[in-house]
């Protein structure tokens, strides 16, 4: 079936409806209404088909843009630790010449990202681990191993005497993510937890010595 539509000039043209809904249904809206049924009912339990049926499509439209449900998945979660990681590098770019101001830049940008988008931090770090495929589990520890490499050299120009145990960036990332993790099915937004998140990072660094 072809649909006739007519542009401005008054000349016709022609739009099959498969081009209709690629054009309309892009993949950004898919991997947000993806993510929404993922947070609520767990990744094993979502199908292309109610994905679909969220946005008011046939299922085959979504496989113009993903071969199945696991490549649908991959591309939100590396989306989303992109769009993480680019917080942080922006954090880390700001030049400054105490490292202890850089170190809380981080932290605050952390934060920022897991209370500003509540749902994609719950697919990047909420979701039971068997619920995660390999592509998610790889952006999860890509995405750590740059904030730990940050942290120790930030550390170490700081000139901490005795050198910087490994796992004190961890130990710093799950004092970050348990913060977020409190307030993550709240409805405090980051501006209204602002003054909270600046002194509980500010004890974090201060804690550093």
């Amino acid at each position: 079936m072809i649909i006739e539509h007519w542009s401005k000039k008054g000349a016709a043209y022609k739009v099959t409806p498969r081009k209709a809904v690629v054009e309309e249904l892009d993949k950004e809206k898919i991997m947000q209404a993806a993510r929404e049924l993922f947070v609520t009912k767990g990744y094993r339990s979502v199908s292309m088909r109610g994905i679909a049926g969220r946005l008011g499509y046939s299922h085959g439209a979504l496989y113009y843009h993903f071969k199945d449900k696991a490549d649908l998945f991959s591309a939100m979660v590396m989306a989303d630790f992109d769009r993480l990681n680019d917080r942080l590098d922006e954090a880390m770019a700001e030049h400054t010449d105490h490292p202890a101001a850089t170190l809380e830049r981080i932290f605050m940008a952390y934060i920022r990202f897991g209370l500003d988008h509540k749902p994609h931090y719950e697919i990047m770090f909420m979701l039971e681990q068997s619920e995660l495929n390999d592509a998610a589990r790889r952006a999860q520890m890509v995405s750590y191993d740059r904030f730990a490499a940050a942290v120790l050299r930030l550390l170490r120009d700081s000139g901490k005497p005795g050198g910087v145990p490994i796992a004190v960036p961890w130990s710093l990332f799950l004092s970050l993510h348990g913060f977020v993790a409190y307030y993550l099915h709240t409805e405090q937004t980051y501006d209204q937890l602002l003054g909270l998140a600046e002194q509980y990072v500010g004890l974090m660094v201060r804690g550093l010595g």
